[in-house]
């Protein structure tokens, strides 16, 4: 601090020197011009001061850029097979099931195209909601849309829900077995309560005196929206209970005695092109024309998920939210809002002990290529692999040079670019309806950035569970 004081002592010296002169009985102008030239050799000095002391306590912390030769920082022209298999392995999971009865196994894989991934997941297994000691086996996904933060809560909240709602469920005698339409029913309340709940109380946020900060990311989860593919495994009655709200798709592979595999949905995708889904809308809104077009439901794909407040709340609430919370906008034609419910359709399936048999449980992203049967043969076609130890070694065929040029997003699988090389049998699934054997085409849709890759695929959460399968242990 020497040098400061130094010049702030030059300045009181120079300062009491001005104030000489402005005494002096010199004329107004030489005295004006000598108060001028004071001041400047004052201001001088301590700016050259102050400016010493700078220069020898303040570091010189300024960022090193990278001078590195440009040909080093050209990205390479490709991924190579080895590189577009560790992409996919990236999000796979595999797990050896011992003491539940009647499955083995279960695999999991999932693939982001959005940025962040909109797509969740759970699995596991939770204590049967009968409190008899035993447990019970669970895969949900949750295929989110206009945003994660729904699936987001689903992944969080929707299984307690369900259990809770499950372990109120009594029969009314002691004689009574708890029917299947009993535990549906648990299920669809559970169902329809939470998303009741992230409905409420979004527009009970809107009523309270909370800053806007803590508002907005309180009312996200009901602005964006969710699909929910949930399936319980009751090991000891050997059923099967899958509850679908939306278009993730759930299908049962079976064997049958000749060695074929048969595919049995076990849900039925729920959007603008179901007529079924079609008609109920329809009849909750009559007089209204146009509801269900292109396939879409007032422009939404699906015709059941949780939140999508725009196809729910009433519109003066909607409006609110769109001036004051930054909310989405209407939707052009709605009148008589809500057009979109969460309840699930529940079915439930004895898994046979005396056949070998799988689920597969999937968002769209895998459906857009594949079909029920397909995906089926694809598993079994794995298991055939896994059961003699070996994969496909055929060498791939020859492809002529890949664009998307040539390319739709409903393009779909073909069996001659089957490939088997994956222990995961999820993965083997995705990589199949991605392009199998084709390699340009599967590494250019892996190459595809985000948002441009939804051009090109969609997240995919693919989880596969056997039952007595001992080929894939």
């Amino acid at each position: 601090m020497q040098p400061l004081r130094s010049a702030r002592m030059r300045w009181s010296s120079t300062f009491r020197m001005t104030n000489r002169l402005g005494y002096s009985t010199a004329n107004s102008q030489s005295k004006h011009t000598a108060i001028k030239t004071a001041t400047y050799i004052a201001s001088a000095t301590l700016v050259t001061g102050t400016g010493f002391w700078w220069s020898t306590t303040v570091r010189d912390n300024v960022p090193l850029l990278d001078n590195r030769p440009a040909e080093h920082m050209i990205p390479k022209s490709g991924f190579s097979k080895d590189e577009v298999t560790e992409m996919l392995l990236q999000g796979a999971y595999s797990f050896l099931v011992k003491k539940i009865p009647g499955v083995n196994r279960y695999d999991g894989v999932q693939l982001a195209s959005n940025s962040p991934c909109e797509d969740r997941f759970i699995h596991g297994q939770v204590p049967s909601p009968w409190n008899d000691g035993k447990s019970w086996m669970v895969w949900a996904i949750f295929d989110g849309h206009a945003g994660w933060q729904t699936a987001d809560l689903l992944e969080k909240q929707l299984l307690s829900h369900v259990q809770q709602s499950m372990s109120q469920v009594k029969p009314v005698t002691e004689r009574e077995v708890m029917s299947e339409h009993m535990i549906q029913r648990a299920i669809t309340k559970a169902f329809v309560d939470l998303d009741s709940s992230i409905m409420d109380s979004a527009q009970q946020i809107i009523q309270t005196d909370l800053p806007l900060t803590e508002k907005i990311p309180k009312l996200v989860p009901a602005y964006a929206g969710s699909c929910a593919l949930l399936s319980l495994y009751d090991p000891v009655a050997g059923k099967l209970h899958v509850a679908c709200t939306g278009d993730s798709r759930a299908v049962l592979g079976q064997k049958n005695a000749n060695g074929t595999w048969e595919a049995v949905p076990l849900s039925v995708d729920q959007t603008g092109s179901n007529e079924d889904e079609i008609a109920r809308i329809n009849q909750e809104h009559p007089g209204e024309e146009g509801i269900a077009k292109d396939g879409r439901i007032l422009g939404i794909m699906v015709s059941r998920a949780f939140g999508d407040g725009r196809w729910k709340w009433p519109l003066e609430l909607q409006k609110e939210c769109e001036q004051k919370y930054c909310g989405p906008a209407l939707r052009p034609g709605a009148k008589t809002p809500p057009y979109l419910t969460a309840e699930p359709v529940v079915t439930t399936t004895t898994v046979s002990s005396d056949r070998s048999s799988f689920l597969i449980l999937a968002s769209d992203g895998l459906w857009d290529n594949l079909t029920n049967q397909q995906a089926v043969d694809l598993v079994g076609k794995w298991l055939d692999f896994k059961s003699c130890g070996t994969v496909d070694e055929k060498p791939s065929p020859t492809y002529a040079p890949f664009d998307f040029s040539q390319f739709k997003m409903d393009d779909k699988f073909e069996e001659k670019r089957t490939t088997v090389q994956d222990d995961n049998a999820a993965v083997h699934l995705m990589r199949n309806s991605l392009g199998g054997n084709h390699h340009e085409m599967i590494a250019g849709r892996l190459a595809v950035p985000a948002p441009r890759s939804r051009d090109v695929r969609d997240d995919i959460t693919v989880q596969v569970a056997f039952f007595d399968c001992p080929e894939a242990v």
